[in-house]
C-alpha cells in the first residue's frame, strides 16, 4: 500500500469578518475568545517525522524569513503533532495575521498566511466634551501600524477610563473598521459620551451625635440639586470619595471622638448609569477629653516647662486632633527658630477608655543644630539665579532658621515671577547637621498687556492700554509704557526700574510722561471744552530697606503745567471772563513749574504683595514743592491695610488712607484758594467704586435752563443730565480720606479652575476743604442801569469775540411773537453771540462720608485678566456723580 499523503489543516483563528457585536464596547471591553486551533487526528501526523522543507505563501509585506523567525520549526529537525501545534500558537501570538494554516506533505511543510491589514487612519467620532488632544495621547493605534484586536480592545478601555475620570460612567465606545484597498483599513471609534454621572443621594448610617446635614456639609462631594447646579462637586469621583472619608474622620476627631471610624463606603451606580448613590456606614464611639498634657525635651535649648506654657490645650478640654497636629507643627517651627531643621516631635497618646480621657506627652527628640550646606534653584529658564537667591533670608553656611525660610518663601512669591504658593524643600545634606534648601520654581508670564474700558457719565467711553514687563531680561527689572485715551484725558508714560543697583539692595528708577486733561461740558448736543491742563515732566526715585519689613523711598520730580481755556468762548478783551468761565477757572489758568522732592516710609509684612492673605502694611509720605519752580506746598499722605484669613479661604482686607495739602507762602485772592485747582485731591472711580471719575467732593454746577417769564427765574431742570444745560466742574479739596472693607469669596473647584475670584466690598470716603468760590447768579444778568430799557429785568448777555464788546439785551420778537434771534443793541449778524442767563451752585464741601457697597469678580479669562464691578452708592451728598458699572480687561505674555 502506497504511503498515504499526510496533510493536516491546522486553523488558529480567522478575522475574515469583524462582527459589530464582537467589538462593541460597554463600560468594560468584552472578552474576546481565544483563536480556535483545530487539533489534527492521530493518523494525520506521524508520531515522529523529519522536516524536509518549509515554504511560506500568502505573505505581502513580511519576508518569509521574518515569519520563520517567529517559529521553532527548522529543516532537518524531527517534528510531531505537538510541534505543529506550538507553531500555530507562535503564529497566533504575533498578532500579524488574520488567517494562517500549516499543510504537511510528507515533511514538506507549507505555511499559508493572510496578513492583518495596515491602519490608514484612526478616527474619533462623537466626542464633544472630551477633545481629541486629550484622547489621542491615550490611543496606541496609529497610522501605518499593523491592526490587531488586542490593541483595539486596549484603546477602547483607555477611552472609557478617560470618560470615567470626567464623571461620565455611561460612556460607550463602539469601534468600527472600514476596509480599503491594498489591505488597509480605517479604524473609527464611535463614542457615545452620555451624561455626567451625578451623585443623586448620600446616605449615612450609624451617626447619632451629628445630623446628616452637618456631616454632608463637611464633605467635598455634594448631592445634585437646584442649590448645587453650578458646583462641579456633584459628579462622582472615586478619589473624592476617599477624601470625604478623611474629612469625616477629621471632623469627628476635632470634636473629641477619638474612636471614630468609617466601616464602609459604597458607591452604587444606578441602572441607567447616570447617577450614583453613596452610602457610608460609620461608628462614632465615645467622646474624649484631654487628660494630662506634658512636654519632654532632649534638646537643651528647649525647656519643657517653658514649652508647656505655650501649648494651646489644657486638661479637661474636649479632645481635638487638629489642635494636636497644629501643636506639633508649631513646636517644629519653634525648633526651627533655634536652628533645628529636622527636630522630631512625637506626640505620645495614652487613652483611658474608662474615664474617656486622652493624655498626651509631646516628646522633642534629640537632634543636631542644622546649618545650610547648599541652596539649589531649579526650573528657572529665563530668570537669573541671582534674582531668586537675593530674596533668600539665609545664606550658605548660616544656621538654619524656620522664620528665614518662611520669609524667603513670601518674598519669592511676592515677585510674581513663579507659580503661586511656592515652597522651599528641605533635604538632608552630606552630614547630619547639614541641610540643602531646594527651590523648584515654575516660571509664569511676567509681561502684561492691559486694556481697560469703562463708561462714565462725564467721559462716555474711556480706553487705557499699557504694556509692562516685570522681569525684563530675567533680571527683575521693570519696563513699562502706557497710553490713556478718553474724552476727559490723554496721557503717555514710559518708566524703568532697577530693583538691585550694582547687585546691592538699592532700587532706582524713573519715568517720563505727558498728560493732557480736558474738562468739558455740553451745550445742546455740542461738546464744549472748559479748561485744558497739559503736564510734561519726569520723576526719579530710589529706595533702600531699613529693616526686613521697613523701607525708605525718596523721589524728585519736575513738572511743567499749562492750564488754559478756550479763548473763543471764555476770553473777552484778551482776558479770561469770570462771568462766562467762572472765577475759579480764571484763577487756575497759566503756566507753572513744580519742583518737588518727597519721601515715603513704608512697613510691609504681608505674606504676598500681589495676592496677600495675611499681614499688614503702613506708609506715610510727604512731598515738598518749592525747591525752585513757581508752586509751593507740603502734601502729606498716610495709608494702612491689613489682611485677615477668616478660614475656609475667605480673605478680609481692611484699608484706610488720607491726606492733606498745606500751601506755603502767597496769599489767596478774594475769589480763589491758595492751593490751585490742579494740585488738590480728587476722589472717585477707580479709587472709590460707586462714584464717577472725580465724582465725590466740592464742585460747582452751572444750570442754564431758566425761565425768563418768571420774575423769580427758577431753574427748570436740575437733573444730572449733562445735556440739559448743566455744567459740572469738580474742584477737589485740600483734605481727603478713604476706607475699604473687601472680602474675597472662595468658590468651588469648577469655578476655581475657571479662574473666578469674586468679592464683596464697602467703600467709604470724602474730599473737602476748599475756599468757597464766588459764584455767578441770575442777579449778574439783571440790567442795573436805571436809565436803560428793561431796568431790573434779566437780560441775555451779548458778546462780540472780535471787539471784546459786551452788552445786555432783550430779544426782539417777530410780529407773530416767535423768537427772532435779534437782540436790542446787539446783532448776531454783526459778530455778536448771545449767552442765556445761568446760575452756579456750590456743592459737596463737607467731610461727611460717602458710602458705596457692591460686588465684583476677577476672571482669568482666555483673553486675559478681566474685572467687573457693580456698585451702589448708599450715601452721597447733593451734587455727587454716581456710577454703577465698570470693567477692565488685559492679557499676559
Amino acid at each position: 500500500m502506497a504511503r498515504a499523503q499526510v496533510s493536516a489543516l491546522l486553523m488558529a483563528g480567522t478575522m475574515l469578518a469583524w462582527p459589530a457585536a464582537l467589538l462593541a464596547q460597554e463600560v468594560a471591553p468584552p472578552v474576546v475568545p481565544a483563536p480556535t486551533v483545530p487539533i489534527p487526528s492521530p493518523e494525520a501526523v506521524p508520531a515522529a517525522s523529519t522536516v524536509q522543507s518549509i515554504t511560506v505563501t500568502g505573505n505581502q509585506r513580511l519576508e518569509a524569513q521574518t515569519i520563520l523567525s517567529y517559529l521553532r520549526l527548522r529543516v532537518g529537525q524531527p517534528y510531531d503533532r505537538a510541534t505543529l501545534d506550538q507553531a500555530l500558537k507562535d503564529l497566533a501570538a504575533t498578532e500579524l495575521f488574520k488567517d494562517f494554516q500549516i499543510t504537511d506533505n510528507n515533511g514538506a511543510l507549507t505555511i499559508q498566511v493572510t496578513e492583518n491589514p495596515v491602519i490608514n487612519r484612526v478616527i474619533l467620532e462623537g466626542n464633544k466634551r472630551l477633545k481629541e488632544d486629550k484622547i489621542r495621547p491615550e490611543i496606541k493605534l496609529a497610522p501605518r501600524q499593523i491592526f490587531t484586536r488586542s490593541k483595539v480592545r486596549a484603546d477602547v478601555a483607555r477611552i472609557i477610563e478617560l470618560y470615567k475620570r470626567q464623571g461620565r460612567f455611561a460612556a460607550t465606545v463602539d469601534p468600527k473598521m472600514v476596509t480599503l484597498d491594498q489591505n488597509r483599513v480605517d479604524v473609527v471609534f464611535e463614542i457615545n459620551e452620555g451624561p455626567k454621572s451625578k451623585v443623586r443621594q448620600i446616605n449615612i448610617i450609624g451617626n447619632e451625635k451629628f445630623s446628616d446635614g452637618e456631616l454632608k456639609g463637611e464633605m467635598a462631594t455634594k448631592e445634585s440639586g437646584l442649590l448645587t447646579i453650578l458646583s462641579s462637586n456633584t459628579t462622582y469621583d472615586p478619589d473624592r470619595l476617599a477624601y470625604d472619608q478623611q474629612k469625616l474622620r477629621l471632623f469627628y476627631l476635632q470634636n473629641g471622638y477619638a474612636d471614630f471610624r468609617v466601616i464602609s463606603a459604597v458607591a452604587e451606580l444606578t441602572s441607567n448609569k447616570q447617577d450614583f448613590i453613596i452610602t457610608y456606614v460609620v461608628e462614632e464611639g465615645e467622646r474624649y477629653k484631654f487628660g494630662d498634657i506634658d512636654v519632654k525635651s532632649q534638646i537643651r535649648d528647649f525647656q519643657p516647662e517653658t514649652l508647656k506654657r505655650l501649648l494651646p490645650m489644657t486638661t479637661g478640654d474636649w479632645y481635638d486632633a487638629k489642635q494636636v497636629e497644629d501643636t506639633v507643627e508649631s513646636l517644629s517651627e519653634t525648633a526651627g527658630l533655634f536652628g533645628y531643621a529636622f527636630a522630631d516631635i512625637n506626640p505620645e497618646f495614652r487613652r483611658d477608655p474608662d474615664n474617656r480621657t486622652m493624655s498626651i506627652t509631646f516628646d522633642v527628640a534629640e537632634s543636631p543644630r542644622t546649618y545650610v550646606e547648599r541652596i539649589d534653584v531649579n526650573g528657572n529658564t529665563l530668570t537669573h539665579d541671582k534674582v531668586v537667591r537675593r530674596e533668600f533670608r539665609l545664606n550658605e553656611g548660616d544656621a538654619f532658621n524656620s522664620f528665614g525660610i518662611k520669609r524667603t518663601q513670601n518674598r519669592i512669591n511676592s515677585l510674581g515671577y513663579f507659580q503661586e504658593n511656592l515652597e522651599i524643600d528641605r533635604k538632608e545634606g552630606s552630614e547630619p547637621d547639614r541641610i540643602v534648601l531646594e527651590t523648584n520654581v515654575q516660571e509664569k508670564p511676567t509681561g502684561e498687556l492691559s486694556l481697560s474700558a469703562g463708561f462714565s457719565s462725564i467721559e462716555s467711553f474711556l480706553l487705557q492700554a499699557s504694556i509692562r514687563q516685570r522681569n525684563f531680561r530675567g533680571l527683575g527689572q521693570q519696563l513699562s509704557a502706557s497710553v490713556n485715551y478718553s474724552s476727559y484725558s490723554k496721557s503717555i508714560e514710559l518708566g524703568f526700574t532697577e530693583p538691585y543697583l550694582f547687585d546691592r539692595n538699592i532700587s532706582i528708577g524713573g519715568s517720563i510722561y505727558r498728560r493732557d486733561l480736558n474738562s468739558f461740558n455740553f451745550i445742546g448736543n455740542d461738546r464744549q471744552t472748559t479748561f485744558e491742563q497739559t503736564t510734561t515732566g519726569f520723576q526719579l526715585n530710589a529706595g533702600v530697606p531699613l529693616t526686613e519689613f521697613m523701607s525708605f523711598f525718596g523721589r524728585y520730580s519736575l513738572n511743567y503745567d499749562d492750564v488754559s481755556l478756550d479763548e473763543r468762548l471764555y476770553y473777552f478783551g484778551g482776558e479770561c471772563d469770570p462771568l462766562v468761565a467762572g472765577r475759579y477757572l480764571c484763577d487756575a489758568i497759566g503756566k507753572r513749574t513744580t519742583s518737588l522732592v518727597g519721601f515715603t516710609l513704608a512697613y510691609d509684612d504681608r505674606d504676598n504683595r500681589l495676592r496677600p492673605t495675611r499681614g499688614q502694611s503702613f506708609s506715610i509720605s510727604q512731598d515738598f514743592a518749592g525747591l525752585g519752580g513757581s508752586v509751593k506746598y507740603v502734601r502729606t499722605r498716610a495709608a494702612a491695610s491689613k489682611h485677615f484669613n477668616l478660614g475656609s479661604r475667605f480673605i478680609l482686607n481692611v484699608s484706610a488712607e488720607g491726606g492733606y495739602i498745606y500751601p506755603l507762602g502767597g496769599r489767596p485772592t478774594p475769589t480763589s484758594d491758595k492751593v490751585r485747582l490742579t494740585d488738590r485731591f480728587f476722589l472717585g472711580e477707580p479709587q472709590m467704586r460707586g462714584f464717577d471719575i472725580r465724582g465725590v467732593g466740592p464742585r460747582v454746577i452751572r444750570y442754564g435752563n431758566v425761565d425768563l417769564t418768571d420774575p423769580a427765574n427758577p431753574i427748570l431742570d436740575t437733573s444730572l443730565s449733562k445735556r440739559n444745560g448743566r455744567i459740572d466742574d469738580s474742584l477737589g479739596g485740600r483734605a481727603y480720606y478713604q476706607g475699604r472693607l473687601e472680602v474675597d469669596i472662595p468658590l468651588g473647584t469648577g469655578a476655581k479652575e475657571l479662574g473666578l475670584r469674586p468679592s464683596v466690598f464697602l467703600d467709604v470716603g470724602s474730599v473737602w476743604s476748599v475756599k468757597r468760590p464766588t459764584l455767578t447768579t441770575l442777579a449778574d444778568f439783571r440790567e442795573t442801569d436805571p436809565n436803560a430799557p428793561g431796568f431790573g429785568l434779566t437780560k441775555y448777555l451779548c458778546r462780540n469775540a472780535a471787539t471784546g464788546q459786551r452788552v445786555f439785551a432783550t430779544e426782539t420778537p417777530n410780529a407773530d411773537g416767535t423768537p427772532s434771534g435779534q437782540y436790542q443793541t446787539c446783532d448776531t449778524a454783526n459778530g455778536f453771540s448771545a449767552l442765556a442767563p445761568f446760575e452756579e451752585r456750590f456743592y459737596g464741601d463737607t467731610w461727611m462720608p460717602r458710602v458705596a457697597i457692591g460686588a465684583g469678580v476677577n476672571w482669568n479669562s482666555p483673553f486675559g485678566p478681566f474685572r467687573i464691578d457693580f456698585a451702589y452708592a448708599l450715601r452721597k451728598e447733593e451734587g455727587d456723580d454716581t456710577k454703577r458699572f465698570s470693567f477692565n480687561v488685559g492679557t499676559q505674555f
